[in-house]
């Protein structure tokens, strides 16, 4: 269960402010101890209340005095330069808080100003985009469309600038520096015609059928014997340098 916020101001009714005292100065001179404690510094309270006669004073009044004494030899300048009052105390607070205030309105404005561009582009068909826009919101619009536009092109020369992919590396190589000839690269190198080779192996097949059949093939032309593949006028197919 998380505590309740309490509101920081004076507390009008007698009561609960005294009671507020005890728990608040039992809190602060336990913090005093502990910080003494813990990090080894010298440290003293004294606190002035209606609710008492004399004042209460952490760790003795011995302690104190010493404390105190350590102070005020140091030179007036160094003695002021973190002092804060009570004043300025709330001045710093006030003007932390205006900054925190300021900055959650810039966040603010910036997410409306999102939600309206965002708006006005699905709103364009219907003719609605920024007729209803003051001139307050359109600045403030033309400042974030500014804004997105310079992101982009930030990005876009970032991605620019960003070198391409780099080349694949070289091939491997045996002790001569040349490359191995693999059975995938051989087969790049040489690509032979199927259709060729069917032609010949056919070509083959007739030519060893007509030998082994040559009586299907010869004939006479007048008192001449013609021979396989050839016509009557003896231009054989086989004509050649050694065949005339």
């Amino acid at each position: 269960m998380t505590r309740k916020k309490v509101k920081l101001a004076y507390i009008t009714n007698d009561s609960a402010r005294k009671s507020t005292f005890k728990k608040r100065k039992r809190g602060l001179l336990k913090k005093v101890s502990e910080l003494s404690t813990l990090c080894g510094i010298e440290a003293c309270a004294i606190i002035y209340s209606p609710y008492d006669s004399e004042p209460q004073v952490w760790p003795s009044p011995l302690g104190v005095q010493r404390v105190l004494a350590r102070f005020k030899e140091m030179p007036e300048l160094e003695q002021s330069k973190k002092m804060v009052n009570q004043e300025s105390f709330l001045r710093q607070r006030i003007a932390k808080a205006n900054e925190q205030l300021k900055k959650q309105r810039k966040d603010n404005r910036e997410k409306e100003m999102t939600q309206v561009m965002f708006h006005s582009l699905m709103s364009t068909a219907t003719g609605k985009g920024l007729q209803n826009l003051s001139i307050m919101d359109l600045n403030d619009l033309g400042w974030l469309i500014d804004q997105n536009l310079k992101e982009i092109y930030i990005r876009v020369d970032k991605l620019n600038k960003e070198p391409l992919n780099p080349p694949p590396p070289p091939p491997p190589t045996d002790d001569h520096g040349l490359m191995p000839r693999t059975s995938s690269s051989v087969d790049n190198h040489v690509q032979p015609d199927h259709h060729q080779m069917n032609m010949e192996t056919m070509h083959r097949q007739r030519w060893f059928m007509d030998l082994m059949n040559p009586q299907e093939h010869m004939g006479f032309v007048g008192d001449e014997m013609m021979l396989p593949f050839a016509d009557y006028n003896h231009n054989a197919l086989w004509s050649t340098a050694f065949f005339p």
